[in-house]
């Protein structure tokens, strides 16, 4: 997946208590559980945004108090992303 670069203040980064070893991989599963709250994007696409299994995401997403919002269209875009990736 190709990668884009971005400089965020460190004043950001310590006020979201961010690790700043892992500032990409963190960066990335935050981007993608707002796209996930906002219904931008399904639960399975969330998962594959930030690369985690969709049981992690899902226990991340409650780690924020984000519920979750799975449905027959989210269950059915998780099929063809199953089905794609030869699973």
């Amino acid at each position: 997946m190709p990668k884009v670069s971005v400089e965020i203040p460190s004043e950001l980064v310590s006020a979201a208590g961010l690790d700043m070893s892992n500032l990409s991989a963190e960066t990335a599963r935050l981007l993608a559980l707002e796209l996930y709250r906002e219904d931008k994007v399904s639960l399975g696409r969330a998962s594959e945004l930030c690369q985690m299994a969709v049981e992690q995401f899902m226990e991340f997403a409650a780690q924020h108090n984000v519920p979750l919002h799975y449905g027959v269209d989210e269950l059915d875009e998780d099929r063809r992303t199953l089905e794609r990736l030869g699973l």
